[in-house]
């Protein structure tokens, strides 16, 4: 029995972070969710480095006998190029990458892990983790000292034991399993496990639905939640060849990966650079077949170099337009979530002003009011949400729309009779406090991933809508 794997990956920058450090690959053979951590430091980078290094192994079919040796070593080789990064740019510093891969080799799939993005399974409706975080939370609850419950609230909840960066300690767990035509698996990072629950990562994966719509419906879960962090996923299904049309095998590249190419020593075999040369050789050619032209040829030579001089400065200028012209074509194409007045307003152009130059507008205005929304929230909107496209920026505003009719709600609940005490209030019914708690509490939501600290959790009291007051 021939198997294929069908396959999707998606990716989102979040709704807290300003760039997108995941990188994700799908393709027949392999696929990857890796993310880099760094900051500034090159979290973008690693990851990067890492799916390339990894992508290699996609080109061809592997034996199950080879293919976890192939995996180790491509492991190696990109734990190797992050240490000649870091020496190379000694400003890359501190960078690292988690890695969670599946190479497939027949009717097996190797799987290599490393940080704490995971790897699920989803056979017969059941969802199975199959791997295990490298995180200090992990091994507090491999040590019985607290639950998982608890780590999910724990301060030190991000703090990761083990990723590759560069460092020859930095091994990945790798395992075989049998791969079963039904088989449904997801890749993701923490951006997503971390936010949607495992009961809604089963129930979404058994909904029947295509990969790709179902990668897209598990970042919108992301999202929904808060979206605290870099959104990866990949999802594959295990199918039998021969009973429909055969699945893609073009591979899908997303996230920082989509972006960052591998750097090349030399572009000698490109050709553009092979067209450089054959014009040369043409005009080397034209001199050396005029035996007359000895006399022409100096002042054919100062002709050239005139129009040079001229001919540079005006490129210069055309190209300084040009630049001005796709950098503000550029600015037009982007989208984020501020405050305009006292109300919540979508924006065209960019977060960040230059100066005293604004480079955005407000695009819609809505009646959201920034008072009306949790502390935390009001917080995020004042300092901008940065939006991938119209559409996204529109459906955060509708978000922010649900959880200020929450806290109005919340507001509006009757206090207890003075009988009661000078300290006694009453609760907010359950499905307003219900509902306040899903748009406050959701795991990471209010603070950014990476930073100890610990998440509000619970049910929101009706004091923290108050905007940013």
């Amino acid at each position: 029995m021939a198997i294929a794997l069908r396959y999707a990956a998606r990716s989102d920058v979040g709704l807290v972070r300003s760039t997108n450090q995941d990188s994700g690959y799908a393709g027949p053979h392999l696929l990857v969710v890796a993310d880099g951590m760094g900051g500034h430091a090159g979290g973008d980078v690693a990851s990067s480095l890492a799916v390339g290094e990894l992508a290699s192994l996609d080109g061809e079919s592997h034996g199950s006998d080879d293919a976890a040796e192939h995996l180790h070593h491509a492991l190696e080789a990109a734990n190797e190029q992050l240490r000649r990064r870091v020496a190379d740019e000694p400003e890359l510093s501190g960078m690292g990458t988690t890695v969670t891969a599946v190479l497939r080799a027949g009717s097996r799939l190797v799987l290599a892990h490393i940080g704490d993005s995971r790897g699920y399974l989803l056979r017969d409706g059941r969802l199975t983790q199959l791997t295990r975080d490298h995180s200090y939370v992990q091994s507090l609850i491999d040590e019985g000292r607290i639950s998982a419950e608890e780590a999910e609230r724990h301060p030190q909840r991000s703090v990761i034991m083990r990723v590759l960066t560069g460092r020859d300690e930095d091994t990945a767990d790798v395992s075989v399993r049998e791969a079963r035509p039904g088989d449904r698996y997801l890749l993701c990072s923490d951006g997503l496990s971390g936010v949607v629950s495992a009961e809604t990562l089963e129930q979404t994966l058994a909904a029947g639905e295509a990969p790709d719509a179902t990668c897209e419906r598990l970042v919108e879960l992301a999202l929904r939640g808060g979206g605290p962090d870099n959104v990866s996923c990949v999802v594959a299904d295990v199918v039998e060849i021969g009973g429909g049309p055969p699945p893609s095998t073009t591979p899908q590249v997303v996230g920082a990966a989509a972006f960052h190419r591998p750097r090349r020593s030399s572009a000698s075999g490109t050709p553009a650079a092979r067209a450089a040369a054959l014009r040369a050789a043409d005009d080397d050619d034209q001199e050396d077949d005029d035996p007359g032209a000895g006399a022409h040829v100096d002042e054919a030579r100062r002709r050239r170099v005139r129009r040079r001089w001229i001919a540079g400065p005006l490129l210069l200028v055309v190209l300084l337009a040009a630049g001005a012209w796709g950098g503000w074509r550029w600015s037009q194409q982007q989208y984020f979530v501020g405050v305009d007045g006292s109300r919540v307003a979508v924006f065209q152009g960019l977060t960040q002003d230059i100066g005293p130059v604004s480079t955005s507008h407000v695009l819609e205005r809505t009646d959201v009011a920034v008072d009306d929304l949790p502390r935390t929230y009001a917080a995020l909107v004042t300092g901008r949400i940065s939006a991938s496209g119209l559409d996204d920026a529109r459906e955060t505003v509708e978000n922010l729309q649900e959880i200020a009719a929450d806290c109005r709600a919340a507001a509006q609940e009757p206090t207890a009779s003075p009988t009661a005490g000078p300290t006694s209030t009453t609760t907010p019914t359950t499905t307003t406090a219900a509902a306040l708690a899903a748009a406050t509490s959701a795991p990471g939501a209010p603070t950014t991933t990476g930073t100890p600290g610990a998440t509000p959790t619970g049910e929101a009291p009706a004091e923290d809508c108050g905007g940013v007051g």
